[in-house]
């Protein structure tokens, strides 16, 4: 009998080494600090959404959590580096509709790829575009925009960040959705495309809450309607695109968190449940409000259904558009 059980206890203690790290390493997860990537610059509002997740998680989770920025390259190089890192739970990512749903179609190569090398977690932020023109434009509302433009096919200066930048693609989608037409004019950023638009320079621009709304309460644009699916928060009393005659219409940036694919499932559903009780916190929803921003939670099955659907869409305005960067 003694024999057997040192037999018994040799062959548990070999089955417990075979198992592979994640596997035993994820029951008291999580043991160390977690790191996640985000493939901005400090501030931007995806930056600010995976800090303010890691701030509460390092609250509940007895370890720290930390953001890494690395950007560059059109948020190839973070997500590059979040996609090759170790599965075992400790590198998550705070992605972007660019990092994920764009760049497979604007770049010929990329060394990642969003579907295959990421699991997903939860969709986290929501950032609508708004359409914005001067007071004296001769339109009030979407219908009569398009009215507008059809009538005038190419007079319309239309500003954006840049060709291939998010308000650039949300404004090809109108454009192939509405069946109007209007000029580029591509800035080096936002904010000079502002400028102009405020100084009649340009007429028209798709672009964010945080640098335009300010001008539209102060009366310097006029807001016409917004892209989001829903009304944003923001602006309540703003007509969406798809209430304009245009159902189904959605434009907006959007940012979750994920995880190399190949972390363990166990951990997947853990932060899951964390991070959509930290999303659904009022004080956090209220003040991504004020910044034009919309906190957003799903399952993980959710946002990986949400991520290809993007990623289908945008190809197709893309290629309809011929836009290319690299």
């Amino acid at each position: 009998m003694t024999n057997f059980l040192s037999k018994l206890a040799l062959a548990c203690a070999a089955c417990v080494v075979a198992l592979p790290a994640p596997a035993w390493a994820q029951a008291g997860y999580p043991n160390r600090p977690v790191k996640i990537i985000v493939a901005f610059p400090p501030g931007q509002a995806t930056d600010q959404t995976a800090r303010a997740i890691a701030m509460r998680l390092s609250e509940t989770q007895g370890q720290q959590f930390f953001v890494e920025n690395r950007p560059g390259a059109a948020s190839i190089i973070g997500s590059e580096a979040a996609a090759k890192a170790p599965n075992d739970g400790y590198t998550l990512f705070m992605g972007s509709s660019g990092s994920l749903a764009v760049n497979p179609s604007m770049y010929s190569k990329l060394p990642y790829d969003p579907i295959k090398d990421f699991t997903p977690i939860s969709m986290a932020l929501k950032v609508p575009f708004f359409v914005v023109v001067r007071p004296d434009f001769p339109a009030n509302s979407i219908r009569e925009l398009v009215a507008y433009l059809k009538a005038n096919p190419n007079k319309v200066n239309l500003g954006t960040a840049g060709a291939g930048a998010a308000n650039h693609l949300a404004s090809e989608y109108f454009k192939s959705t509405a069946g109007v037409s209007m000029v580029h004019v591509p800035y080096k950023g936002s904010p000079p495309a502002v400028t102009d638009l405020l100084g009649g320079q340009i007429g028209l621009m798709f672009e964010t809450g945080p640098l335009v709304m300010p001008h539209v309460k102060s009366g310097k644009l006029k807001a016409l309607a917004v892209g989001s699916a829903q009304r944003a928060a923001a602006a309540p009393d703003l007509v969406t695109i798809a209430e304009s005659g245009y159902p189904g219409f959605e434009s907006v940036g959007w940012a979750g968190l994920l995880a190399p694919t190949g972390t363990p499932r166990e951990i997947i559903v853990k932060i899951n449940a964390e991070v959509v009780r930290i999303l659904a916190q009022q004080e956090l929803k209220d003040r991504f409000v004020g910044m034009g921003a919309e906190l957003v939670s799903s399952t993980p099955e959710e946002f990986g259904a949400y991520i290809r659907s993007e990623s289908a869409k945008w190809s197709k305005v893309i290629k309809d558009a011929g836009i290319k960067v690299d």
